[in-house]
């Protein structure tokens, strides 16, 4: 197998990458045929930017429990002698006190029964690979905490101990389907204030009661776009550009606002926009360890998507995981396939590609300011792209305005904010999130991730003080 850069690409037209990491990262493309060992240098002490091993899912292997028993234990090891990571997440902390709390305080002497206690913790984030480890290959070392926390989960899903509501709840488009028959009595249901519902749904479920849940739009982003008007501002500098909306799940069904602000900042700017769902990415898949499944929705989506590359349209995404598994995580899962090598290096995030055309060609004149200032959260998987914090420099865009910064995790991480059995956690990250927001005394907060801001809004606005708001819609205004 061979490795992918996780950092942004020289040959994709928006890369801002030296020639010298892009390379590495094409050519690896080229040559997923080729042993791993034989392409990197694994040594230590390095310049380079992190590279990713394929996720050899299909290999007998991935899930040998010797096999992986001993890869758990030689990272961890490696974890233990380090602990960089231990205000991260509840993961580090758990597998740390298993160690001091040992017969022995080593390694050694805890018991691999207690592994699942690390595991469950873990939001596959990304930013312990990302941010804190300086372990990561090509580093002799080739920690990737994340990917091993998939893997072993991997396993207890074959052997049938996950929890069946979360592999339900990862059914996004059929879900979305059924809600959407009568989406009213849907988000009557599914109201927290709705005790009636709440109790007995989180006796049956295990979805905690004190979650907010999404709402369900009456109609569609997709459906909804068909209904405005698209005239291409023809002045723009940007006049000429030409970008398929990627609308993702979560716009798609349940904030169909941010959908329609993107298509008018793009079409503002000169540019043609045409909204296209085939279906969801597969991120909640992935959580819950359903290669297959991902697999599956990657050459669904990419199939679509690049027909309109083919076409000449760039693809933009709406939502920061979308975005980090259509550039990223699916070449790992899914590295043979040609059409997803394409669709990754054709793909942007939408702050991305609005900060793009404000370099190259520059934005329509006209923004205004925003009075009171705002706080941009760089949610963890925007962060996991390795681009660089686009949603500031998006912002920036606007005149006079105060635009701050919070990089830390919000503690959601897709069904483990909502779980009754995972939700303390989130709510005790996210705590910490949403105070080092306040103390930035900003009117307004924004986030890449939908899920984060509906996470970090009930953490901040439990006395109105502040404004959670679509960064698009923002923009729009």
């Amino acid at each position: 197998s061979s490795p992918l850069h996780h950092s942004p690409r020289g040959d994709h037209p928006l890369g801002e990458a030296s020639q010298s990491t892009s390379s590495t990262y094409n050519s690896s493309l080229k040559q997923d045929t080729l042993n791993h060992q034989n392409m990197t240098e694994k040594k230590e002490g390095s310049l380079s930017a992190p590279t990713r091993d394929i996720v050899d899912w299909k290999s007998p292997d991935y899930l040998n429990e010797d096999t992986l028993d001993a890869e758990m234990r030689r990272q961890f090891e490696v974890c233990h002698s380090c602990r960089r990571c231990f205000n991260l997440c509840e993961s580090f902390p758990t597998l740390f006190d298993l160690i001091d709390e040992s017969k022995d305080e080593s390694l050694e002497s805890v018991d691999s029964k207690d592994f699942p206690k690390v595991v469950d913790k873990c939001t596959l984030c990304d930013m312990c690979f990302m941010t804190k480890c300086p372990y990561v290959p090509p580093h002799e070392f080739n920690i990737d905490f994340p990917h091993l926390m998939l893997r072993y989960r991997t396993l207890q899903k074959k052997k049938g101990q996950l929890s069946k509501m979360p592999q339900e709840l990862a059914k996004i488009d059929r879900n979305a389907k059924i809600a959407g028959i009568a989406p009213s009595i849907a988000n009557w249901g599914s109201n927290k204030k709705n005790t009636l519902i709440r109790k007995p749904l989180e006796a049956l479920t295990g979805i905690d009661k004190s979650a907010e849940l999404p709402k369900f739009e009456k109609k569609t982003y997709i459906q909804q776009s068909k209904e405005i008007s698209k005239v291409i501002n023809k002045d723009a500098p940007a006049f000429g550009r030409k970008v398929a909306i990627y609308s993702t799940c979560y716009v798609n069904y349940n904030n169909t606002a941010v959908g329609i602000a993107a298509e008018k900042v793009l079409l503002h700017n000169g540019v043609e926009v045409i909204p296209v769902y085939p279906g969801c990415c597969g991120m909640p898949y992935l959580e819950q360890s359903q290669h297959e499944k991902v697999v599956k929705q990657s050459e669904l989506v990419s199939d679509e998507l690049c027909k309109l590359i083919d076409e000449g349209y760039d693809i933009v995404t709406l939502t920061a995981s979308c975005g980090l598994m259509l550039k990223f995580e699916w070449p790992l899962l899914n590295p043979d396939n040609k059409k997803i090598k394409k669709l990754s290096n054709n793909t942007y995030d939408i702050d991305q590609y609005v900060s793009d055309i404000s370099k190259k060609e520059g934005l329509t004149t006209g923004l205004s300011y925003i009075d009171g200032g705002i706080t941009v959260h760089n949610a963890c998987h925007a962060r996991a792209q390795n681009m660089g914090n686009k949603a500031l420099e998006m912002l920036k865009n606007l005149p006079d305005t105060k635009v701050d910064v919070v990089e830390r995790c919000a503690g959601h991480g897709g069904t483990f904010g909502v779980m009754k059995e995972t939700r303390h956690a989130a709510v005790k990250y996210g705590r910490t999130t949403a105070r080092q927001i306040k103390n930035k005394k900003t009117k307004f907060v924004v986030s890449d991730c939908p899920l984060a801001s509906k996470h970090l809004d009930g953490l901040l606005n439990e006395k109105d003080e502040e404004e959670i708001v679509s960064m698009l819609s923002l923009i729009h205004i």
